[in-house]
Parts: C-alpha cells; structure tokens; sequence
C-alpha cells in the first residue's frame, strides 16, 4: 500500500495527495483561521477544553493565562498548512504542523457533528454525510501523518 506521507532518506516527507485533496486541505485550513479569530466559539470547545471545569474562576484565569499562546501555536500552524499544501516535499517541523493543524480540523469537525466512537456514519443520502467523508478523511490523513513521523 502506498502511504500518503512517508519520510524518505533523507529525513524530509514526501506528500503524495491529489490535486483536490491539496485545495480541500488548503480551504479546511482557511476556515480554521477564520473560526478561530472569530468570536464564534461553535466546535471549539475541544480545542480549548476547561482546566479547571469545576472553578469557572480559576478555569478563567488560566485561559486568561494560556489562551494567546495556544491561539497563536494554532494560528502558525494553519499558516504552514496554507503556505505548503501545494508541496510534494515538508520538512520534520511542516509535517508536525500539519498534524497540529489536521489534529484541530478533526477536532472542530467532530464537535460540530457529535461523533461518537461507536457511532456508524451516515448512509450516503444524509445530508451529513459530506460532513462525515471530510472527517474520516482528515482521520486517515492524521494517522497517515502520526505513521510517517513515527518512522525514524
């Protein structure tokens, strides 16, 4: 089976992804940044999980404390992702950013439509059935990531 993302050789990663799947990785990429300088917090719950749910003040101060830094990981991230997604060749650091990014996407994603573990996915005729074939797709592209980092 040929992987999606492998590293090669030299230490860089060869990224074998259609046309289409490039500009669908580029455009998920765009509306991350957007929801995430947005004041819509719909989805994000994941991604910015309470520290302390049981102190709305203490869970308060720490995003105070936080927040900025792991906007801005996030928003460097996407920037990666936007900047390289035409690339056939990522280094180390671009890989792992793609993961971060992916990572978020799937997490947002999979906010928004309630996935479960033991969920089935809708049948074909669903209208959120595109949702769903983006999700699992981002699924197979992290674990595609996740497998080529682990190979050193």
């Amino acid at each position: 089976m040929k992987r999606t993302i492998r590293r090669a050789r030299d230490g860089s990663f060869q990224v074998r992804l259609t046309d289409d799947e490039r500009d669908l990785v580029a455009d998920l990429a765009a509306q991350l940044r957007d929801l995430l300088v947005s004041e819509d917090t719909d989805g994000l719950e994941r991604l910015y999980p309470p520290a302390y749910a049981n102190d709305p003040e203490r869970d308060s101060e720490y995003r105070d404390m936080v927040h900025d830094e792991l906007l801005q990981k996030r928003l460097a991230a996407v920037d990666v992702v936007e900047q390289t997604a035409a690339a056939k060749t990522l280094t180390e650091e671009q890989v792992t950013a793609w993961m971060g990014a992916i990572n978020d996407l799937r997490l947002v994603l999979g906010t928004r439509l309630d996935v479960t573990e033991d969920q089935d996915f809708p049948a074909l005729d669903d209208p959120s059935a595109p949702a769903f074939a983006v999700y699992q797709y981002l699924t197979h592209l992290l674990a595609e990531i996740v497998h080529a980092l682990s190979r050193g």
